[in-house]
């Protein structure tokens, strides 16, 4: 299994994250459980999480995900053969959000809780708290470092001059800097992280790792008309590449999907790792031929012909 280094993090990833916003909501405990085994017995390391994982179901309140992952860590025994990542800041409560020292502290004990473990190998800025200063945030961050809480930090949702700023206050303050970042980012939506975020990850030996990498499922070539969105709780979430580009962009994958004897998932997850500064792209599955797919993916090599089409039908 290739391995790829997260930033300067000395932490070293497979080059596909398994992304945990299915646990608890698409998928059940022991479903969960069964995708994870199989993950990591293919020599898989990486799974993505956060806090407020699966808030957004009706009856969950968030924390489902990790508690989940916590589950599978204690009855598997398999920790140390695993990065986990999670994330804190989003909205768990009224009183519960943000990147203030107190609610940081606050957070990562639940989290750690609910993980079943104590540490965590990324401890992710799950979006921008403009509210707090970024030395603040990053001087938390430090002391959950030398207690060996966490082991590296990251962020996600940051815009390039934001994170540039952010790797500024680590340099000046000598505070940890982040090692990672998690962008949106596939292809279809390209712009926002290669306008100029690309370019700051590239220059700074920045790890990313991409979320929302099929575009919420839309890349597997599942949702081609209005017809298929009721085929899964993603449907409405894709409603807006049904145009012309996503069709351009669908064309395109199943012209190289064809050549490679693969699927449109393995090519699109294949185009992202090859792009530059990209560590491993996040994607998650519900089922065991879902995760096979995704599997096969990390052993699609494109040439440059197909890297090409694809980037054409959707620059």
């Amino acid at each position: 299994m290739q391995k790829r280094k997260l930033g300067r993090s000395g932490l070293e990833v497979s080059t596909l994250a398994f992304g945990g916003n299915v646990f608890g909501w698409t998928a059940d405990e022991a479903t969960s459980f069964k995708l994870l085994d199989r993950f990591v017995d293919e020599g898989f390391n990486f799974i993505d999480t956060a806090d407020m994982y699966s808030k957004w179901v009706p009856g969950n309140k968030g924390g489902e995900s990790e508690t989940i992952i916590g589950k599978w860590l204690k009855k598997s025994g398999k920790r140390d053969k695993v990065i986990i990542a999670t994330k804190v800041g989003m909205e768990m409560a009224p009183d519960k959000k943000g990147l203030s020292p107190a609610y940081i502290k606050q957070a990562v004990e639940d989290s750690l809780k609910r993980l079943l473990t104590n540490y965590i190998d990324l401890y992710q800025s799950h979006t921008d708290d403009a509210q707090t200063p970024l030395a603040d945030t990053l001087g938390a961050y430090e002391k959950l470092i030398r207690a060996g809480t966490v082991r590296a930090i990251g962020a996600s949702n940051y815009s390039a001059e934001r994170f540039e700023e952010a790797l500024a206050v680590s340099k000046k303050n000598h505070l940890p800097r982040y090692e990672s970042m998690q962008p949106n980012y596939n292809l279809i939506d390209r712009g926002d992280f290669e306008a100029k975020l690309q370019d700051v990850c590239v220059r700074n030996g920045i790890g990313v790792i991409s979320y929302f990498s099929l575009a919420s499922g839309f890349l597997t070539g599942k949702y081609r008309s209005e017809a298929d969105l009721a085929k899964g709780p993603r449907g409405q979430m894709v409603k807006k590449y049904l145009n012309d580009k996503g069709f351009k962009v669908l064309d395109a994958l199943d012209s190289v999907a064809k050549e490679t004897s693969s699927t449109p998932a393995r090519v699109a997850l294949a185009w992202l790792i090859a792009q530059p500064g990209i560590t491993a792209p996040i994607a998650s599955a519900t089922s065991l031929p879902q995760l096979e797919d995704l599997f096969a993916a990390t052993r699609l090599k494109l040439n440059a012909a197909a890297l090409q089409r694809l980037d054409a039908a959707s620059r």
